[in-house]
């Protein structure tokens, strides 16, 4: 009994088993069937939310695009460009509407804002020649132009600038400054001679700005004429109607002060006759091209000339043809200048770089001096320092010596950056301002006294002042000089010399 009892349980155990496999599988497709229709209702949702989030978007974005559109139309509203090819109605107004905003005053001196009321009174200075001006003259020639400008130079104030200038018919090769006036009825006058690449000479008047023409010309143009057969043509080139060549280079005579020499490429000096306007004598020393000359600082009749074929000669300007003395140089003669503190010493410059010092009483030369690489083209003794030289070359150096003694000594040598130098001058006032002409920058005034080797060697040496200095200068050197008799006579024969300095620069 009790074993069916057991079976019966096991029976009733099993069939409830079935029954909880079977209740759980029908109740596992019961929710697999319920997670179905909720995955589908799920899906079925969003996809309504997703219908309904592009419903909802779509307006936006439209929305957001009108916006668009509208900025790009309101910015293009501004430049109005429906109406840019029509033409602007500018209307009828007035000038005074559109500055009716701006505060007008009757004249400079109302206006609260401009402090510098009028220019004129600074360009009245500027243009003022003050007695302690210098001027320098100078030649520029820039392609098919040429000019002559006149700079004033104010050492006390280190003022240097172009006051006006002159154009010229041809190039300029050579200045001389001179205040000798043909019109009787003026005694001075302030006038500059300019030799360029015709035969004629130009004077100009430097008193007048914007002068169109010079005050007189010396010579003329010349045509050449074609010699006759079995004729001799006996009128050699350079006769006493003017050179048939360029002018190289001006001499003025201080003493007789209507007299001037010339040189020429023509090989002759010709010395005029300014208060006539013609030519009084020609000499014809030379065989080549003249390219320097210089009258005697204190002798009327003395001149000196240098030239191409390598030799210089010194005139005796009264009979010159039988008073005369020859030098021979290494290479052609570049510049000669004399020496205004030993008035019987010249120096001479040539092409190959040398300097010569030379007695007028003598054959040899006093000194020879290897100056520089190339041609000496500035020659200039200080207008008031004996002894000191300044020489400039186209090796595009300045050079400072001491001479003194007739020995040769270099004080300083600068590259003044300048390219070929052409030329170098001396003021008169200021014995250690020079003025340089060169290839690039043109103009340039180099005051030496800044350099300390030539304060050491020349700032302690007389000094023999020159005319037009003031009253308390020359006294002070009248009483320096009273115990050398010799040293009072050059410097009362130094007050001579002229006061200026010119220069021409390409």
């Amino acid at each position: 009994m009790a074993r069916e009892r057991d079976l019966d349980t096991l029976q009733f155990s099993a069939t409830k088993e079935n029954f909880c496999h079977a209740l759980s599988g029908k109740c596992a497709r019961e929710d697999a069937d319920d997670s179905d229709e909720e995955e589908q209702g799920q899906t079925a949702d969003g996809m309504d939310v997703a219908a309904a989030e592009r419903a909802e978007s779509s307006p936006k974005n439209e929305d957001q695009e009108e916006n668009a559109e509208k900025l790009s139309d309101d910015e293009l509203a501004e430049y109005d460009l429906d109406k840019y090819d029509e033409e602007e109605d500018t209307g009828d107004r007035k000038l005074g509407e559109t500055l009716a905003g701006l505060a007008v005053y009757g004249s400079n001196d109302q206006d609260p804002y401009i402090t510098l009321k009028s220019t004129d009174q600074y360009e009245q200075e500027d243009f003022l020649i003050k007695p302690s001006d210098n001027l320098v003259l100078c030649g520029r020639v820039d392609k098919d132009y040429c000019s002559l400008e006149v700079h004033v130079y104010n050492h006390e104030e280190d003022s240097f600038y172009v006051h006006h200038d002159i154009i010229l018919p041809a190039y300029p090769l050579s200045l001389e400054w001179l205040n000798f006036d043909p019109n009787p009825d003026e005694s001075s006058g302030n006038y500059v001679a300019v030799g360029n690449m015709t035969p004629v000479i130009d004077v100009w008047d430097l008193d007048i700005v914007d002068c169109l023409e010079p005050v007189f010309s010396l010579g003329n143009k010349k045509e050449k004429k074609k010699k006759k057969k079995g004729k001799k043509n006996l009128s050699a080139e350079g006769t006493v109607d003017g050179h048939s060549d360029a002018v190289l280079d001006l001499s003025w005579n201080k003493q007789s002060r209507n007299v001037l020499a010339s040189a020429s490429a023509d090989s002759t000096v010709i010395l005029w006759d300014m208060s006539v306007g013609k030519a009084a004598a020609s000499l014809t020393l030379h065989t080549d091209k003249v390219q320097t000359l210089q009258f005697h600082p204190f002798e009327t009749q003395t001149l000196i000339s240098g030239s191409y074929d390598k030799s210089a000669v010194l005139y005796d300007c009264r009979s010159p043809q039988d008073n005369h003395r020859i030098w021979r140089f290494s290479g052609q003669v570049e510049r000669v200048t004399w020496n205004h503190f030993s008035p019987c010493n010249f120096l001479a410059s040539t092409e190959d770089g040398f300097v010569y010092c030379l007695d007028a009483r003598s054959d040899k030369p006093l000194f020879t001096l290897k100056a520089h690489e190339e041609e000496v083209s500035g020659l200039q003794l200080s207008s008031q320092v004996k002894g000191c030289l300044v020489t400039s070359s186209a090796d595009k150096y300045v050079k400072i010596w001491d001479i003194l003694g007739d020995k040769p000594s270099l004080i300083h040598s600068r590259d003044m950056k300048m390219g070929v130098l052409f030329c170098a001058a001396c003021c008169p006032d200021f014995p250690f301002v020079f003025a340089f002409g060169g290839e690039r920058e043109g103009l340039r005034v180099w005051d030496i006294s800044t350099i300390s080797a030539v304060n050491e060697v020349f700032g302690n040496r007389e000094r023999l002042v020159l005319a037009g200095a003031n009253s308390a200068a020359l006294s002070s050197l009248a009483s320096s000089s009273s115990n050398n008799s010799d040293t009072a006579m050059e410097s009362i024969s130094l007050q001579r010399i002229l006061q200026g300095f010119c220069l021409f620069v390409f």
